[in-house]
């Protein structure tokens, strides 16, 4: 991922995995000297499945194709970007493919190895309405509303354009609500900040999700399997293990008696 500047303000700059700070302050990744642009003016978070502008407390004006930003919002490939007086172009950048000799086969092994995409730390599993069945990774800050440009959008009525913004923090997910209509709920509590845990419920009005940490799930799940349950027969109350032997025991009989009555 890049910004791209037609104007020739600044070179184009390939974006890094995280936060890349755009401002005139010296330490931002895209320093910019014009006139109206603020120390931290904007951010761009880059994760493994996007990009999200973000305009920090004390930021400037952004826009976005010509919308103003108030907060964050996703960013997608050919998005013009006003940053101030500065024009920038949201571009992804694609790895070059190598092309194979005409002469070599599909199958052959080029010693390259295959770098499997990491398991999120969090995942938002919907459990009613129109988000039921699906699920939707979290890897940086996602903001959840009906508008389509929204990083998770949920196309019901009763949710706001931007109704609600989730950051992923070392133990869980931060909630805020973003002035949503019909509210923003934990485990059925009104919030409007508030602190989503692996397992609890995030509701939107009447739109639901579970918060999934896969690899917290995977443990207590290992956990679960390698910790034996109590046997039937230790509750005491009739289990199968205890008519085992009574069974056994009048088949013997049957098997005596039979015997007994042939030879009679």
């Amino acid at each position: 991922m890049k910004l791209v500047f037609p104007n020739g303000e600044h070179a184009q700059v390939l974006l890094s995995h995280g936060v890349n700070r755009i401002g005139s302050g010296a330490e931002g990744a895209v320093v910019l000297s014009e006139p109206g642009i603020a120390p931290l003016h904007c951010e761009i978070h880059v994760t493994g499945t996007g990009a999200n502008l973000q305009v920090p407390a004390g930021g400037g004006a952004v826009t976005v194709n010509g919308k103003p930003v108030a907060d964050i919002m996703a960013l997608r490939a050919g998005d013009q970007i006003g940053i101030g007086p500065v024009l920038a172009r949201f571009a992804i950048v694609e790895a070059a493919r190598a092309v194979s000799a005409p002469s070599a086969s599909a199958e052959e092994d080029t010693g390259a190895t295959r770098v499997r995409m990491a398991v999120p730390k969090y995942v938002l599993r919907g459990v009613s309405g129109a988000v039921f069945g699906k699920v939707f990774p979290v890897t940086g800050p996602v903001v959840i509303g009906r508008a389509a440009e929204a990083d998770i959008s949920v196309q019901a009525d009763e949710i706001s354009r931007r109704h609600a913004l989730v950051k992923p923090t070392p133990d869980g997910l931060s909630v805020e609500d973003l002035g949503s209509s019909n509210g923003t709920f934990i485990n059925g509590k009104h919030v409007q900040q508030g602190f989503l845990k692996a397992g609890d419920e995030l509701r939107l009005d009447a739109v639901r999700f579970i918060l999934v940490a896969p690899g917290m799930e995977m443990a207590h799940q290992t956990t679960r399997l390698a910790t034996p349950e109590a046997a039937p027969a230790a509750t005491g109350g009739g289990g199968v293990s205890k008519w085992v032997p009574i069974m056994l025991t009048a088949a013997a009989v049957l098997v005596i008696v039979a015997l007994v009555l042939s030879r009679g």
